[in-house]
């Protein structure tokens, strides 16, 4: 099948928006008055890299970043919550706080943004691929379970695009195996795994304030856990925890020399008044994900992913359901079902003004650092003699689910996330007919 309809855009057709797109801008008049009164307080940051720092500075930060901590314990039921000033920052630490190292393997997703592996490595512990779920994205716990081995200490589950991974069964292999969980929540702000909130069902949980979220600051993070020992050590390695350890007589100072990972009480404010505006946000991108979804029913060609039950998971309705908030809208395209390939679809939608794209990321495991072997000098910690017979999956085939998701079938939309005017939303969903339409008249 082709694209050969004269109304197409792509074919000299007039496009359904020429108008440009809004970018992503979710701060307004609160978080203004919020940076306003930071600046007149004098103070811009409150942290103190000591254990017995001169009030008003403190190990612990200043009042808004621990205001901040305090609202996103409230708001998520989680026991602590330590700010960070990325997430990337905060998968570091995660890895340094949980003693992994030299000698462990950590089961990782190839389908996510590259910190989400490399992380182990600035430890010394060696990432393994489990593959994903073709209907979900995110890690497959019977993949999971077949790459535990005797030295699998961990597993780093993203929620990937939003959607909650199956949790019940990742920690059911965790407990089997005693492996500690981090939880990537990076895109997953507010989604929840059968009325519980992501994040708070593992060890650590972590959640990107990067400007491309749903809500942000800019760079930023939170992590959370329900562990007092955990959120000493995530504070110790985000605020040099070599030089505070000694006076706070801490012994178990494994991986804890420290960084500056701290947030800024102008972050920390912004991020407090965002967080208040979360639901409402999550709420437009959910009303706009029914739009779509009810939309692309008609085609058997377009899977949006759902949760792990296999079901949309877009409702707040039932307090013990599972919860997407969709930090983009992904979809599997069936080029089969059409016999039209992948980037002429997308080709003719984006000629039609929209902004769809394919594949996401390339699977981990075929970036130069896995190919190669080369993280540190002389081929560390690949090469490091804990790590001698440790069997690495970094070939092509390795996860095929991920691979025909990024190189086949994966589809996404960003929209959902731009604070867009119900007409804006009338034109994606034209645009879809349009080019369906043709293509179903062929």
């Amino acid at each position: 099948m082709n694209l050969k309809s004269s109304a197409l855009a792509i074919n000299g057709g007039t496009p359904v928006r020429t108008q440009p797109w809004l970018d992503n801008f979710t701060t307004g008049e609160a978080e203004k008055k919020a940076v306003c009164a930071v600046l007149d307080s004098g103070y811009l940051s409150l942290f103190e890299g000591s254990h017995t720092p001169s009030p008003p500075f403190s190990f612990w930060g200043g009042p808004w970043v621990q205001r901040l901590e305090a609202d996103w314990c409230e708001y998520y039921g989680a026991a602590y919550a330590v700010s960070m000033n990325s997430a990337t920052s905060g998968l570091y630490a995660a890895i340094a706080a949980l003693g992994l190292g030299y000698g462990d393997e950590v089961i990782v997703s190839p389908y996510t943004m590259s910190a989400c592996a490399a992380c182990t490595l600035l430890y010394g512990a060696i990432p393994i691929f489990a593959d994903v779920q073709l209907t979900t994205g995110c890690l497959d716990p019977q993949s999971i379970a077949a790459h535990v081995t005797d030295r699998t200490k961990a597993i780093l589950v993203v929620h990937q695009f939003g959607i909650p991974a199956d949790m019940d069964a990742i920690l059911a292999i965790a407990r089997q195996h005693n492996l500690k969980v981090i939880e990537d929540c990076a895109q997953a702000h507010g989604a929840k795994y059968k009325g519980r909130y992501v994040g708070t069902l593992g060890d650590i949980g972590i959640f990107s304030l990067n400007v491309n979220k749903t809500i942000q600051t800019g760079e930023g993070a939170v992590c959370t856990t329900n562990d007092p020992d955990l959120r000493y050590r995530l504070a110790l390695i985000r605020n040099h925890g070599e030089a505070v350890v000694g006076p706070a007589g801490y012994e178990n100072i494994t991986n804890l020399i420290g960084f500056n990972f701290r947030l800024t009480e102008i972050q920390a404010a912004i991020a407090i008044e965002q967080l208040k505006k979360l639901d409402h946000l999550n709420q437009i991108r959910l009303d706009y994900v029914a739009q779509l979804n009810e939309a692309l029913a008609h085609y058997d060609c377009l899977q949006p992913l759902t949760g792990s039950d296999g079901q949309p998971t877009n409702t707040w309705d039932r307090p013990d359901a599972s919860l997407a908030t969709y930090y983009v809208y992904p979809l599997r395209y069936l080029p089969e079902v059409l016999g039209l390939p992948r980037e002429q679809l997308v080709a003719a939608l984006n000629a039609e003004g929209m902004s769809f794209y394919q594949g996401y990321v390339k699977p981990l495991y075929l970036q130069p650092l896995y190919q190669q072997k080369q993280a540190f000098k002389h081929g560390y910690p690949f090469t490091a003699p804990e790590n001698q017979g440790i069997q690495t999956n970094y070939y092509l085939g390795a996860c095929p689910n991920a691979e025909i998701l990024h190189f086949e079938q994966m589809v996404l939309n960003e929209h959902i996330r731009l604070p867009h005017t119900p007409g804006d939303m009338n034109d994606i969903l034209i645009a879809i007919e349009k080019v369906m339409g043709a293509l179903e008249s062929c």
